[in-house]
């Protein structure tokens, strides 16, 4: 059990599935990418075109075999937010706008989608 299941409720995070986010540790420091899924029950991400691995694929019925390039999940605490003015790292808050609740920029104040 990973310590985001820990107890019956799963963990919350501020990242969501199409948010555009940078990589700030591991071997793809540096790169950014639009997050594709997000896996609660493991803290994780996958996000587009980080963490390729190479997938070997056979073939079927007269089909030759390929090699597959995927993105592989990774931690989610390896990854920040990208500030849409500054495009850097950032973190986000939550702040309640003509009463709805809508993620902030900490670095710029802008609103996040």
């Amino acid at each position: 059990m990973s310590k985001a299941t820990q107890g019956k409720q799963t963990a919350k995070f501020k990242i969501k599935k199409g948010d555009t986010v940078v990589v700030i540790s591991g071997k793809d420091k540096g790169k950014t990418g639009s997050v594709e899924r997000v896996l609660r029950e493991e803290a994780k991400v996958v996000v587009e075109g980080v963490a390729l691995v190479k997938r070997h694929n056979r073939g079927l019925r007269g089909q030759t075999g390929r090699i597959v390039e995927k993105p592989r999940a990774i931690s989610i605490s390896n990854v920040m937010i990208q500030d849409p003015k500054e495009k850097k790292g950032t973190r986000v808050k939550r702040e309640m706008k003509d009463g709805k609740r809508v993620r902030v920029s900490v670095k710029s104040g802008t609103t996040l989608s």
